[in-house]
C-alpha cells in the first residue's frame, strides 16, 4: 500500500519534535518571528544536509519544488532564501546543538543505535580526537588561521559503544589539542585512545589520579628510565612490554605514577610503533588491539566529511556555520539509525546517496531500507465502503 507520507516524513517522525519546541521556547528563538517557524529551519536545514544542496537557492528551489508535500513535514511553505539567512544569522544555534545531545539520548536509551562490544573488557571505551574544517579567509574573516586560510576545529570524544560522539567542542583551528582534552568528562574506569599529539604529562598525571586510564603514542623525544621488563607473548606483534617512569624535566613531578611502554610491530607498514598507557594490567596485546581501534574516531570524521555538508556552507557568520555543523551531526545521527535498522547489507556511504535519491519517495521506511531496489506499488489499493441500505459496496 502506497504510504501518505515521504521517506523524508518519517524520517522526521523519529525527531523528539515535543522536545525541540520546548528548546526553541527556552532559548527564546522565536522572539517576534513572523511566520517562519525554526522547526521549518530545522527541516530546510536537514534537507540541505540529505539531498546534499548547495547554496541557499538550492534548498529553498529543491523545498518549493515538493511544495505539496511539505505539509507532512511540519512546513506550511518554502521559505525564501532571505528568510533562512536572516534565520541562520539570528537564532541561537544552541537550540540545535541541545537538539542534537536530545536526540542521542533518546535513541541511545531506547537502543536504536545498537550496542558493539569488540573487547571483552568492561571499561568504558573511547576515543579522543580533532578533524581542522577549512575556511576561505577572505568570507570568514572571524575563523582566521594561518595568513591566508581560515579554520575551525572540531573536538570529539567518541564512544565506541555505537560509535558516535559523546563530547563535542567548536573552536577555532589554531587551538591546540590539549587545552580542550582538560576538559572532556571522563567517568572513573574509562579508557580513551588518542594519538600523540595529546601528550600532556599533566593530563596523564590527573587522569591517573582519577582513574581514568589511556593508551596513546609515546614522543620519540620522551625521556624514561626501566623499572621492569615483562614476558612478551609468542607469535604476536609485541616487540617489548616495559615498565617505565617519566625522567624529563617536571616529568616525574606532573606524572609520578609508573607507565607502561608497548612497542608493537606493523606488519603492513612495517614499522614499530611505541604505546604508552598507564593501564597495567591488561596484556600487551590488548593494548595494541584498543589503540587499533582508534581508527573508528578517522572513519566517522570520514562519514561526516563525504556523505554531509561541512566542506561549503551556506552562511558566513559563526552562528550560521554552527548550525550547519550541528544539523550534519544530526542527520550523521539519522543515517546511523537507519543503516542499525536496515537488513540490508550495503555501506553507510551509499545509504546517504540512495536516501539523497528517494527523500519525497513514498514507500514505507522499514520496507524500503529491507529493500531499497524494490519497485514501489504505482497505483493505490481501493478502499472498499460499505453504505447503509444499498446492497453492493461502492469503491472509493
Amino acid at each position: 500500500m502506497v504510504r501518505n507520507i515521504s521517506l523524508f516524513g518519517q524520517l522526521l517522525g523519529a525527531l523528539p519534535r515535543n522536545s525541540f519546541e520546548s528548546l526553541v521556547a527556552r532559548h527564546g528563538a522565536e522572539r517576534c518571528a513572523k511566520g517562519f517557524s525554526t522547526w521549518s529551519q530545522l527541516v530546510a536545514m536537514l534537507f540541505s544536509q540529505l539531498a546534499r544542496a548547495e547554496s541557499l537557492r538550492d534548498i529553498c528551489n529543491g523545498l518549493a519544488s515538493c511544495m505539496g508535500k511539505l505539509s507532512h513535514l511540519g512546513v506550511a511553505a518554502s521559505p525564501r532564501r532571505s528568510t533562512l539567512s536572516y534565520a541562520n544569522i539570528h537564532r541561537p544555534a544552541a537550540v540545535f546543538e541541545e537538539m542534537f545531545w536530545t536526540t542521542l539520548g533518546t535513541f541511545r536509551s531506547t537502543g536504536q543505535l545498537g550496542r558493539h562490544k569488540p573487547f571483552r573488557f568492561r571499561n568504558h571505551l573511547a576515543s579522543l580526537d580533532s578533524t581542522t574544517i577549512s575556511l576561505c579567509l577572505s568570507l570568514f574573516e572571524w575563523a582566521s588561521y594561518r595568513r591566508a586560510k581560515g579554520g575551525v576545529k572540531l573536538h570529539v570524544l567518541l564512544s565506541h559503544e555505537d560509535y558516535l560522539p559523546e563530547w563535542l567542542l567548536l573552536t577555532e583551528a589554531r587551538r591546540s589539542d590539549i587545552r580542550p582534552a582538560r576538559y572532556v568528562p571522563l567517568r572513573p574506569g574509562s579508557i580513551v585512545v588518542m594519538d600523540r599529539g595529546y601528550n600532556d604529562y599533566s593530563l596523564f598525571g590527573r587522569w591517573t589520579g582519577e582513574g581514568v586510564f589511556f593508551v596513546t603514542r609515546m614522543k620519540e623525544s620522551t625521556a624514561y628510565a626501566v623499572t621492569e621488563s615483562r614476558t612478551v607473548p609468542k607469535n604476536r606483534n609485541i616487540v617489548s612490554d616495559e615498565i617505565i617512569r617519566l625522567v624529563n624535566i617536571g616529568a616525574d613531578e606532573k606524572c609520578p605514577h609508573p607507565l607502561r611502554r608497548v612497542v608493537v610491530f606493523d606488519p603492513v607498514k612495517e614499522r614499530e610503533i611505541v604505546l604508552l598507557t598507564n593501564h597495567l594490567d591488561f596484556g600487551a596485546t590488548t593494548i595494541s588491539a584498543i589503540y587499533k581501534d582508534r581508527w573508528k574516531i578517522e572513519l566517522f570524521f570520514k562519514a561526516l566529511k563525504q556523505n554531509l555538508k561541512v566542506k561549503t556552507f551556506v552562511g558566513t557568520t559563526e552562528n550560521a556555520l554552527r548550525i550547519q555543523i550541528w544539523t550534519a551531526l544530526l542527520a550523521l545521527m539519522l543515517l546511523k539509525w537507519l543503516h542499525y535498522l536496515s537488513r540490508a547489507s550495503w555501506s553507510l556511504s551509499n545509504l546517504a546517496h540512495l536516501l539523497r535519491l528517494n527523500l519525497f519517495t513514498y514507500r514505507d521506511l522499514r520496507e524500503w531500507l529491507d529493500d531499497p531496489f524494490g519497485t514501489p506499488p504505482l497505483i493505490p489499493e481501493a478502499v472498499q465502503l460499505h453504505l447503509p441500505g444499498l446492497g453492493q459496496p461502492v469503491a472509493a
